[in-house]
């Protein structure tokens, strides 16, 4: 797919795999499918689709644009999680993806997250207990990072040590009511 960007540079849709991506640098780098040289990925086009990170390995969908410093991604259309990410935590390597699935979304914010310690905290809306966030559900949902104050959605299991989160989405990523309903 081509298409024509207001300054008229040529653009194009390209499927590809995140090689790395550095939140606190704020850019990282895509492996196009076709081969050829790296896609610059920079954390404002991930903010634009809702995301202020995405874990290496995840698989995107986006639309490129050549310049004169090399290809960046201008446009995030779709992220899917790396394949085979497993989860070391108990509470959560038990259950199945159809458990997981069945448990309602929650909105919720980022309370604070540590990536050096591997986990933090978020608040869901109406409810005064924190929900433990781990590093390996970030990882499974396509993240690496999370800011204070980020909104999220989650599905929060009941653990053998308080409430934690099962699944984590970007707050833009989770589909609407309209749009659940005239998938049915």
């Amino acid at each position: 797919m081509i298409q024509a960007h207001d300054d008229n540079t040529p653009q194009s849709g390209v499927n590809g795999t995140v090689k790395w991506f550095d939140p606190v640098k704020g850019f990282g780098f895509v492996v196009s499918d076709d081969g050829g040289v790296d896609i610059l990925l920079h954390v404002n086009v991930l903010r634009n689709f809702g995301q202020s990170s995405v874990a290496d390995g995840s698989r995107v969908a986006m639309v490129v644009q050549k310049t004169e410093r090399g290809a960046q991604a201008s446009e995030i259309l779709s992220i899917s999680p790396p394949e085979g990410v497993q989860t070391s935590l108990p509470d959560i390597a038990g259950l199945d993806k159809e458990q997981i699935a069945s448990t309602p979304l929650l909105a919720a914010r980022i309370k604070w997250f540590d990536k050096a310690k591997g986990f933090g905290f978020a608040n869901v809306f109406g409810c005064p207990e924190d929900v433990f966030v781990h590093m390996d559900v970030l990882r499974q949902s396509g993240l690496s990072d999370l800011a204070p104050g980020e909104a999220i959605a989650m599905r929060v299991i009941d653990g053998k040590r308080g409430r934690m989160a099962a699944e984590v989405l970007a707050w833009e990523t989770v589909p609407t009511t309209e749009e659940l309903s005239s998938q049915g």
